[in-house]
């Protein structure tokens, strides 16, 4: 990975309480684990402003932590304007939240923002991660297994454009 410039990734959830934390402590995670965490620099933020400053929800944190991710030191933040000029990816969980995003982008930067499981296995069979917050804790599992499978598929494709460069 290119040493002289880190790749930003921001994950977008509405209320960056549930699915965009969730995406930033595993993703994370398997930066760290790769070894690249010098190059890749990741971050999540919400759509509404609902959570600001809140820590994430207590079932995504104790679902993350059976299998190893930690999240509790994260705090909801908004979607910022600066957001779209600093980071490289910009990747929303679900298809209201890709709209409103590239809404709110400038043009420049609207080639920035993606559906995260785009990067998935079953990208047609999961273009969106189902919000958990109204559900049980099947919700917070299933989450946390679409974007294990995204995030890996992320790494490899970051991985893969570095190599390229």
């Amino acid at each position: 990975m290119n040493k002289n410039k880190k790749i930003k990734v921001l994950f977008v959830c509405m209320g960056n309480i549930c699915r965009s934390p969730t995406a930033d402590a595993v993703f994370r995670h398997f930066v760290k684990a790769a070894g690249v965490d010098h190059s890749i620099e990741v971050d999540s933020a919400g759509t509404h402003a609902y959570h600001i400053g809140d820590p994430p929800d207590h079932r995504a944190q104790n679902t993350a932590l059976q299998r190893g991710y930690k999240m509790h030191d994260l705090r909801a933040r908004a979607v910022q304007s600066s957001d779209f000029e600093e980071f490289d990816y910009i990747l929303a969980m679900d298809k209201e939240n890709l709209t409103l995003l590239q809404q709110r982008s400038p043009q420049q930067h609207i080639n920035k923002i993606q559906l995260f499981m785009q990067y998935g296995k079953n990208a047609d069979a999961h273009v969106e991660v189902p919000d958990p917050y109204f559900g049980g804790h099947q919700g917070f599992e299933l989450v946390l297994d679409m974007v294990e499978e995204a995030s890996q598929g992320l790494l490899t494709h970051l991985q893969s454009q570095n190599n390229k460069g």
